[in-house]
């Protein structure tokens, strides 16, 4: 179960750099076309393009995070009256459900990948314009780990319920 954990927390940390990079540069960009708009009269070309791509990365990277601290969709109104051992379970029933639904949306969005890459055509930058998009397969499967991740902490603590002051 330490290990779980583990991967569970190492995903996280490595997407909370990934979320502060992205945040960051979409500030640095922003500001950056602002000054150069208002003080220069010119502007990057691809600032806003950029920006409006990152948003999205950070919405599925910020998702994938929300997965992993339990601050995703849920309605508790039922939970508050179960035993921990019922409620570990059902988190795990609902947890596998999430993980089963992000395993089709990733499939989906893979497909759709695959047709952005066979149809070509350029982003920013000369980069391929697909590299825009694979966040979305990415993005899915990062929450679909998270969610899976989920599923195997609450079957262990439905089959070993934790102490009182426990999880």
């Amino acid at each position: 179960m330490r290990y779980v954990l583990a991967v569970d927390r190492g995903l996280a940390k490595a997407e909370t750099v990934l979320l502060v990079i992205f945040l960051g540069t979409m500030v640095l960009l922003a500001f950056a076309q602002v000054v150069l708009r208002n003080v220069f009269g010119t502007g990057l070309v691809w600032g806003d393009t950029i920006v409006r791509h990152m948003v999205l990365w950070a919405g599925f990277v910020g998702g994938a995070l929300a997965a992993f601290e339990g601050r995703h969709i849920s309605i508790d109104a039922l939970t508050k009256f179960l035993s921990r051992r019922v409620k570990h379970g059902t988190a795990a029933i609902t947890h596998l459900f999430g993980t089963i639904v992000c395993y089709y949306l990733a499939v989906a969005s893979w497909t759709f990948l695959t047709a952005e890459m066979e149809a070509g055509g350029e982003f920013v930058l000369g980069l391929p314009g697909w590299t825009a998009m694979a966040i979305i397969p990415a993005g899915y499967v990062m929450i679909m780990l998270h969610f899976g991740l989920k599923v195997i902490e609450h079957g262990w603590w439905t089959v070993r319920p934790p102490a009182e002051g426990g999880a």
